[in-house]
């Protein structure tokens, strides 16, 4: 079985608009997804996203706003590649609070973009910062996109 690999950027920079690395003209050492092609399907794997906007500016300053923004940046790559967010079947979520209110604003958002019935597999786990100044959320996300479909 034949597959193809081809990297995926939909950013406008090679630095991924990462302050540290657009300073100094280093390009970020990742693609924004992974394409992997087969007879049958295309496997992606989409990176981290963080909640920025297409100029690296951080958007939202509440737990939803962030978690919308991040969901609608996964979404452009993964329609990018022609699949749509139902192909998704993982997701790993990062989150700098886990608290009560900031997990029902993450999963009411989730909720909207991952109806009942086509929720993919999921990891949630807290930690102590993310790259981007203010987020407070980083999700990535792996789809499986059938061909001809």
């Amino acid at each position: 079985m034949a597959i193809r690999r081809t990297d995926v950027n939909v950013a406008k920079s090679a630095s991924k608009q990462i302050g540290a690395l657009s300073a100094k003209g280093v390009a970020a050492a990742f693609s924004d997804a992974v394409r992997i092609e087969t007879a049958d399907c295309v496997l992606l794997y989409v990176s981290g996203q963080t909640p920025i906007d297409d100029d690296g500016r951080t958007v939202g300053t509440t737990m939803a706003e962030q978690t919308r923004q991040v969901l609608e940046r996964i979404r452009r790559i993964v329609e990018h590649e022609g699949g749509r967010m139902t192909d998704i079947v993982r997701v790993r979520v990062f989150v700098t609070d886990i608290g009560a209110e900031a997990l029902r604003q993450v999963h009411q958002v989730r909720n909207e973009y991952f109806p009942a019935g086509v929720r993919p597999a999921s990891t949630l786990v807290q930690i102590s910062g993310i790259i981007r100044a203010g987020a407070m959320i980083e999700i990535d996300a792996d789809a499986v996109i059938a061909k001809g479909a």
